[in-house]
């Protein structure tokens, strides 16, 4: 693959959040680590390689050599697997694309954004507080709100998907992966157009 010549490493790092251990699989806040596999997977490449607090793998999407990570730091410390990767190769602030949960979305609702706020997501304030700044681009994967105010929050991230929302979701991830997949041929703002 020509693509692979580049002796730069990798151009982008694809962050997908979630927290690592058999218990938090298919639960909301592993949305970001449900999309990152669907990458992987379309590319027949496992992300298992223990590097930098993280699971990663080199591969290429849409043309671009990137390093898909899956941090196993748990979420709120997910800054310590992303800042030595982004320096090990590079990597400016606005090349490191992160993958998350939302809450304040409606399940199965894409929101891609340039940079912004932690929005009380702790593995984004992780990331900031590593990278020392929020310009860097995210795209957030809704999970719906709390059913009632009363809910645990960490209860409600933690509870996985069933019915229904299980439906949504795994829709949502396949076009997580394609808004990936557009973000990287055509760029943010026709990425932002066809999937917020």
């Amino acid at each position: 693959m020509a693509f692979f010549q580049n002796r730069g490493g990798a151009a982008w790092l694809i962050v997908g959040l979630g927290n690592p251990g058999d218990q938090y699989e298919n639960t909301r806040h592993n949305i970001g680590f449900m999309a990152l596999d669907e990458l992987a997977e379309r590319r027949n490449v496992p992300v298992q390689r223990l590097r930098f607090k993280a699971l990663t793998q080199l591969t290429a999407v849409s043309g671009q050599k990137v390093l898909l990570m899956k941090p196993v730091t748990y979420m709120n410390l997910s800054g310590e697997a992303v800042r030595p990767a982004a320096d090990f190769y590079k990597i400016p602030p606005e090349h490191v694309l992160v993958l998350s949960d939302d809450t304040a979305l409606p399940a199965g609702k894409l929101r891609i954004r340039k940079s912004g706020s932690a929005g009380g997501h702790n593995g984004l304030k992780s990331i900031i507080q590593h990278l020392g700044t929020d310009q860097f681009p995210r795209l957030r994967v809704g999970v719906g709100q709390k059913p009632h105010p009363d809910f645990d929050m960490a209860d409600w991230v933690l509870s996985k998907f069933q019915g229904e929302d299980k439906k949504l979701i795994d829709a949502a991830v396949a076009r997580a992966a394609d808004a990936v997949e557009c973000i990287l041929a055509q760029g943010f703002d026709t990425a932002m157009s066809r999937f917020n």
